[in-house]
This record gives structure tokens, sequence and C-alpha cells, in this order.
């Protein structure tokens, strides 16, 4: 797979209830104490916290890619199953979204999407019913679940229009990546565990989708380790290429006295949504230096000290970057003058503490979630009407809030959440309000 040793500190991610010890932001007096703790009540970042992907088994073991692979192309040349309790489940993806469902839906109660998982004799009968044979080499590899005997695959259908009214009387429908995110309660550690095996296998299939050609020589790819690898199938080649992870640096810009951040726009965004600054890695440049050279030729400020924070992968981003990795610092800046590169920028303001915290409590994260899980569910049933995610969020009064920022699924979140609340001994999920109907112990 991907070595990123540059990125090692990708794995300090955030734990159910654990407190976040932010050491570093005491070099700054900050606060009084020798550290400073805090709660955030995720499991992880969405699209961490992968449940099948959290050790690779040994090649001697049947759950390992390599060992998977031969026992699904023995059932799928012979049609039979071996004696072992081994199965398989396969997810499919259609222009890059997944397969999913949706229940419990009530007048109470916000419905709950679930990953439309099937079986690879329905994924054989699926193609068979498109005139497609079903192949090893279509199947990708995403891990397993030693305690329930199963291992994951993801296969891209796309080719295959016909697939759809017939899964559709199943009511099951392909999703936006992107919906789902939204529609994922944050505090249900089941949907966070779905959606980043969903973000896992886009990337994957996303990723075998733009390298079906050896970018050294030409050739033809093939697929090697159960999808996890490709090959030049030129002899005279056979250049082994790895899934793309693109690393950024994201980060929040805090001023001299620790009471205003820099947050900026871009024209892409929804109205009145603001941000932390972005970029992408250069090559033979640190994270660090990312960090201080974004942030100069983005806004004209000059950055000091770097802070790690932590990490996020991204595979919602477009198709030509089917990963990128979000790599959060906190960075603090040496001057104050902005000289905003409105070509990259819509706009860079400073932004109060104060100001910051209205916003934290304005944004509706509660009415978006419950809305797109809503969407999600007409969608499966076949009766989905239009709604525009990118709509204003209102306060409760039904005012507009002057400004917000993204929502608890994106990191940007938790640096500006963590940065206003860094004082405080609660949890600073808490002051959101938890969509109703999760389960999780928080």
């Amino acid at each position: 797979m991907v070595k990123l040793s540059l990125l090692s500190s990708s794995t300090h991610l955030l734990s159910l209830c654990r407190k976040l010890t932010v050491q570093t932001l005491t070099r700054r007096s900050l606060c009084s104490s020798s550290t400073t703790t805090m709660s955030i009540n995720l499991q992880s970042h969405a699209f961490a916290g992968n449940p099948l992907i959290p050790k690779t088994p040994k090649s001697s073991d049947p759950f390992s890619p390599t060992q998977a692979y031969e026992t699904l192309k023995t059932q799928l040349l012979d049609n039979t199953h071996l004696p072992s309790s081994l199965s398989f489940k396969v997810l499919p993806f259609r222009r890059g979204r997944p397969l999913a469902s949706s229940t419990g839906g009530t007048s109470d109660s916000t419905p709950n999407w679930h990953l439309g998982w099937i079986s690879l004799s329905q994924c054989k009968g699926l193609l068979a019913n498109s005139g497609v044979e079903l192949s090893g080499e279509s199947l990708v590899y995403l891990g397993s679940r030693s305690e329930d005997d199963v291992v994951y695959w993801a296969i891209d259908v796309s080719g295959e229009s016909s697939v759809v009214p017939e899964l559709g009387s199943k009511q099951l429908c392909f999703v936006e990546l992107r919906t789902l995110m939204v529609a994922t309660d944050w505090a249900d550690a089941r949907a966070m565990g779905e959606l980043a095996i969903a973000g896992h296998a886009r990337a994957l299939l996303e990723w075998h989708n733009i390298s079906l050609f050896c970018g050294h020589c030409g050739g033809k790819t093939v697929s090697k380790e159960a999808g996890r690898r490709k090959q030049c199938s030129n002899e005279l080649c056979r250049k082994r290429v790895y899934p793309r992870v693109d690393p950024v640096v994201i980060m929040l810009v805090i001023d001299r006295e620790n009471d205003r951040v820099l947050l900026s726009r871009q024209s892409r965004f929804v109205p009145r949504m603001w941000s932390c600054l972005a970029g992408f890695i250069e090559p033979g440049e640190s994270l660090e230096e990312a960090v201080r050279r974004e942030t100069w030729e983005e806004t004209g400020i000059e950055v000091g000290e770097v802070v790690y924070h932590s990490s996020q992968p991204w595979p919602v981003g477009p198709n030509s970057m089917p990963c990128q990795l979000m790599v959060g610092f906190y960075a603090y800046a040496k001057s104050l003058e902005l000289n905003v590169d409105k070509e990259e920028l819509e706009d860079a303001e400073w932004h109060s503490r104060e100001d910051v915290k209205k916003a934290l409590a304005y944004a509706e994260y509660r009415k978006a979630q419950q809305t797109a899980a809503s969407k999600v569910e007409q969608m499966c049933k076949g009766v989905e009407k239009g709604q525009n995610f990118s709509a204003d969020f209102n306060v409760e009064s039904g005012e507009l809030a002057p400004m917000f920022i993204p929502g608890p699924f994106a990191i940007a979140h938790h640096l500006i959440s963590s940065w206003v609340y860094q004082d405080a001994g609660d949890s600073v999920a808490a002051r959101l309000k938890q969509p109703s109907g999760s389960t999780s112990n928080l």
C-alpha cells in the first residue's frame, strides 16, 4: 500500500470520549494550566476509523487479500462454496456512488442509512442479467471481519445501467458519498464506520479508473493483490502502481494574542460559510513549510510556529484525486495585515473568538443531517424530491446566521471548535445539538 512515512502522524485520530490533550498550545501561554484538555464525542473524524482495515492479515490467513481472492475465484469458476464458513459481501458503486438503503424513518425519528451490501451470488446474478460475467479482476478487496467470517469487496457497475431499476425494486439506490456524509449521525459509531468503509472503497475504485494505463510506457495495467495495487502488463516495463493519496495541509491561523483566527471563503462555498485555509503539499516540502507557504501565498500573512492537530481522509474530492489526506495544524501568525489572493480566495478576514463561537452555535448541523437522511430515504423509496443542500442554514428563530463553519464531518470544524473552547472542561461536541436516535455512549 502507499508508504507515506511523512504522514505517519495521521494515525493520531480522535477517540470516543477520550480527552484530547493539546499540550503544544501552552507554548504560546494560551491558558494557565500546563495542558489543555477537552472531550471530543467522536470515535474519529468522518471517513477515518474504518472497521475493516485495522490491520492486514498475514498472507497465509484465509482472510488475507491473496487467500481470499483465490477462494473468491474458485467460487466464481465452479459456482460452488468451499466447506469453510468463509463468505463474501460486495458493495456496488455507480459513478462514485455507493449502494445504500434506508430504514427507521418515522414522524418522530430520523431515518438511518445503511450500505447496500449484496452477496457474491447476488452480484454475479445482477451482472448476468446485464449480460456480463463477473470476474475476480473486477472486484477490489476492502478488508474483513474475522469474527463474522466475512470478507468485503467493492465493484464498479457504472457501465451496467440495467442494474439501477433491479436494485431500485428492492429499495436500494446509489447515493452521492457527500450526501451520505451529511446524512450521517456523527454520534453513531455504526454509521461513522460505514461511512469510512464507503470512503475507502470509493477511493480505491476511482484510483483504479484513473490508472488504467502505465504512466511510464503507456501499457495497460492489470489488477494485483486483489485490487490493492496494479502493475503494467508490458513485459519490458512491469512497473508497479499503488493507490494514490494526495496530502493537503489545512490550518487555523491564530493571531499573537490568541483572540482572533483567520478564516477564508472560496467562491464555491455556500453563502456565509467560512473555513480554514488549505492547500496541497509541493514535492520536496515539509508539512510545516506547506502551512507557511500556503498561508503567505493566499493571505500575505507570515506564520511562525506550526502545531499539529489531527488528520482526516477526504475521499469526496474530484475523481482525479480519489483520496486526499487532510493534515490539520494550528499556525501562529507573525503578521496581521492581509493581502488576499483573489484568484485563490473570495475573501479572508480575522474573526474574534466570540464571533466564531456564535457561528458554532447558530449553524443547524442537526437540521442538515436530518434533511440529508430524509433525502436518502426518499431516494431509496424512489420518490426523491429536489433538495438543495447548498441552501442557507437558518437559526431556530428563523433569522439567518451572519456566518457559519463546516459541520462536524469536516476537520475544519474540529480545528475551529477546539480553539474556541480550549479553556472549557466540558465536551465540545456536547455544545452541538446531538441528532435524535443516537445510540452511542457519550
